[in-house]
């Protein structure tokens, strides 16, 4: 009965269980359904039709909780591990959704799990579509309003599918039966089909829903804006798109910006949660640390953890209390320095969920940690300590027979940026010889190793701490081993709104109402650099995949209109929206996958022996292989693969 795998479990359930009491005698095995509620008069009346518009949202947590496929494989995020290809040692392997090699292949089991889920959403949605007519006692504005709830969520599914598979089947009626056909509809009538859903949605979602959480009016002109974006591109000629998709993505760009319904963010920190260095002076609830966060009205569209009444429902859930968190706090590599820190405390909740994901080399190199304030709010730079505890050196490499004892809040640790100067040993902790600080003092060309880009071995130094800690989405007091945080996912957001028209602007779009791209583009720095800085040059790294360049080898990544690219914008947009979830799209929408992940991810650029593995038909992820196994005739394969 696996066949059914497009399908809902509840009807594969069904099937299977009629077959198996076919011959029974009456026995537990016989179903009594004492209400006489089924789906065709449950969905009959509003409450029950409310409850399927809300069984369509909690979908979204497993969906972007999927982030190996669009985190992973990129220029700025991969899986950790890889000082080896610095140091040049030979038979490097990584993770195959970064080395783009034969293991990422057909039986990949992250492509099974989005692939499902996403025709789990979108059959859901197809169900609420479907059987909005025959709902008794609805308020007509209210039904066009859940409609349009379903039909952007469909969009939005069907639109993620697309641009990961190609060509894949559209089923846009409800599953009621298993079949085993699945035939693949062109991606250009894809398009169209969400082109018109999110038309539709738009014309009846209110501009402002009453529940926290629900899609509205604006949602659904920004997905469309990204769409007409997409399309515009035309990836492979393959999605019916022309310049004119380009026009049409920045006129709803500026119609958004112009609504003040979705104000920048004065403060771009105030976007995550409360955060402060020095842990132990974080806030003890898990509440207050998201709160000004999850009320951010920069924030379009987000998929809910604090909102009750979209917090409970499919699987991962947490067994005590039958909720799923968010688990974006837990899931980027790098924590505090080993030193003075409680073990299994609540503090940095040190165990981590599934795959974790790294920061590349570049990606450090690629922001001012000067006037950007994007740097210190992404990245932790100094490490306190969370415990009292005694440190000996006696057995470090540079021995010395030396007792360092932290208290609570002391610092054990801190990272120096690359735009500063390596330290010179006085300068430096206890722990290398003529040091004098009591923490160590690091720096971040020696992220890979202890000294800059060469390899060490035999290095003890029970001081050393080797990366900044990722955490733009640490919430403070989440519990030890729980990965649930309460901080909603904000997946549209209004800075994109900038980019977007920019990027638009760049390809040809026209009639842009606040001028050039390079002035959507600055709002967004500026909006980084904060008002004492607005207007300033920042710098970058000119070669952030070379960390043995000079410090002074920059290059300012302010824009003019003779200066922007789309090469600028994804480096903007890649400091704007670092970990968020959405970068492998961005990519693959301005088909920079193949040279900026090659530049900047070391596993992408290693590939086999030294030789990259990743080719154009990586572009497109392969058919799951439970899909065409359980498919007669079978679904086709994507080329290549």
């Amino acid at each position: 009965m696996k066949i059914f795998k497009l399908f809902p479990k509840a009807t594969i359930y069904f099937l299977v269980a009629g077959i198996s009491i076919v011959g029974c005698k009456k026995s537990f095995l016989d179903e009594y359904n004492p209400a006489s509620r089924t789906t065709d008069n449950m969905y009959k009346d509003p409450a029950g039709y409310d409850g399927l518009i809300n069984s369509c949202y909690p979908l979204l947590r497993n969906i972007t909780q999927s982030r190996n496929l669009t985190v992973k494989g990129t220029d700025m995020m991969c899986a950790g591990g890889w000082s080896g290809i610095f140091f040049g040692q030979a038979n490097q392997i990584g993770n195959e959704l970064d080395q783009y090699d034969i293991r990422l292949n057909s039986t990949t089991g992250s492509l099974q799990g989005y692939w499902d889920d996403l025709y789990k959403e979108i059959n859901r949605c197809n169900a609420a579509v479907d059987r909005a007519d025959g709902v008794v006692g609805l308020d007509p504005v209210k039904k066009n309003a859940r409609v349009g709830e379903a039909k952007f969520l469909r969009a939005l599914s069907y639109f993620w599918l697309v641009q990961q598979w190609g060509d894949v089947p559209m089923p846009l009626k409800e599953s009621l039966a298993g079949k085993l056909e699945a035939p693949k509809s062109a991606s250009k009538d894809i398009y169209t089909q969400i082109i018109a859903d999110l038309n539709g949605a738009i014309a009846g979602l209110p501009v402002s829903q009453t529940d926290q959480g629900r899609a509205t009016q604006g949602a659904a002109k920004f997905l469309l804006a990204k769409v007409y974006l997409t399309r515009g591109w035309n990836f492979n000629n393959a999605l019916g798109g022309s310049s004119a998709d380009f026009t049409s993505s920045l006129a709803l760009c500026d119609e958004l910006i112009a609504s003040g319904l979705y104000p920048l963010e004065p403060n771009w920190n105030n976007l995550w949660p409360i955060h402060d260095k020095k842990v132990t002076n974080a806030q003890p609830s898990i509440a207050a640390g998201v709160v000004t966060a999850n009320a951010s009205k920069e924030v379009i569209f987000a998929v809910q953890y604090a909102n009750p009444q979209y917090y409970y429902g499919d699987g991962n859930s947490n067994p005590a209390t039958g909720l799923i968190g968010n688990n974006m706090h837990s899931q980027f590599g790098h924590g505090p320095s080993g030193v003075a820190q409680a073990g299994g405390s609540t503090i940095f909740y040190s165990k981590l969920q599934g795959d974790r994901n790294y920061p590349t080399w570049a990606a450090y190199r690629m922001f001012d940690p000067t006037l950007d304030s994007r740097y210190e709010g992404t990245f932790n730079t100094v490490s306190y300590a969370t415990v009292a505890q005694t440190i000996n050196l006696r057995n470090n490499t540079f021995s010395q027979n030396l007792n360092i004892t932290y208290a609570i809040g002391d610092t054990t640790a801190i990272i120096l940026p690359w735009n500063r100067p390596l330290p010179a040993a006085r300068d430096r902790g206890m722990n290398v010889n003529g040091g004098t600080k009591k923490y160590a003092v690091g720096h971040i060309s020696e992220i890979v190793g202890y000294a800059p880009l060469t390899p060490t071995t035999g290095v003890v130094d029970n001081m050393f701490w080797a990366s900044p800690m990722f955490w733009k989405f640490f919430q403070p007091s989440v519990p030890f081993q729980d990965g649930w945080s309460t901080l909603n996912d904000p997946i549209f957001r209004a800075a994109e709104l900038y980019l977007m028209a920019a990027e638009a602007i760049v390809k040809g779009a026209t009639g842009a109402k606040l001028g050039t791209a390079d002035v959507y583009y600055n709002r967004v720095l500026d909006r980084a650099l904060g008002t004492a800085n607005a207007g300033r040059n920042p710098n970058r790294a000119a070669n952030p995949e070379k960390g043995t360049d000079p410090i002074t080898n920059v290059v300012s990544y302010r824009a003019t209109p003779s200066n922007i690219t789309i090469d600028m914008i994804m480096d903007e947009s890649a400091r704007e929206f670092m970990g968020e979830g959405q970068r492998w799209y961005d990519l693959k929408r301005t088909q920079t996958l193949i040279s900026r992940g090659t530049k900047y991810n070391p596993w992408m650029g290693y590939g086999l022996s030294g030789s990259p593995a990743i080719a154009a038909k990586h572009y497109l992820r392969p058919i799951p292989q439970s899909m065409i196994d359980l498919t007669l005739p079978k679904i086709d394969q994507n080329p290549g693969y």
